[in-house]
């Protein structure tokens, strides 16, 4: 797991403090989703899937990833100290691909818009591999959306037009 990092000296360092502080902080954070996730109702009009189900699905990963970075701070080395460049460019494109994907998802669709965003991502992560980047793009998007249309009779936005 990629441990979360703290600026140092024009570098980043692994903090094993830091780690642990944040996966306390993560882990309260998830608990409140998952409590105020029972506080919305279970089902929505028109869908068998409720309101509830997303943010009680990212409450409980909230918990186990931060429970996994906890357990994972007792395991680093004492005198463990890795540097690392910042790489501003790639997080401001990614940051701009989730605020267009987010601006973007009603008028074009789930489908459309995941496909594009992951393109983008996967782009940007590793340059290249056009042929892999789009299919896995495509099968997810689409996957997804006929899992959670289709088959959990939730609704996402659908294609344009």
């Amino acid at each position: 797991m990629v441990s979360l990092l703290l600026l140092f000296e024009g570098g980043l360092e692994v903090s094993r403090t830091f780690d642990r502080i944040a996966s306390v902080l993560f882990l309260l954070v998830g608990i409140f989703f998952i409590m105020e996730s029972r506080k919305l109702s279970a089902s929505a009009y028109g869908s068998e899937v409720g309101p509830d189900l997303f943010p009680l699905g990212l409450g409980i990963l909230l918990v186990l990833l931060s429970l996994r970075l906890m357990v994972e701070t007792f395991r680093y080395p004492s005198a463990e100290m890795k540097t690392t460049k910042l790489d501003v460019k790639r997080f401001g494109i990614i940051l701009l691909a989730a605020i267009l994907y987010a601006v973007l998802l009603e008028p074009l669709g789930y489908v459309l818009s995941t496909f594009l965003f992951l393109v983008v991502a996967f782009q940007t992560m590793e340059k290249g591999k056009w042929l892999s980047t789009i299919v896995f793009s495509g099968l997810f998007s689409s996957g997804v959306y006929y899992l959670y249309v289709g088959l959990l009779k939730g609704t996402l936005p659908g294609f344009p037009l």
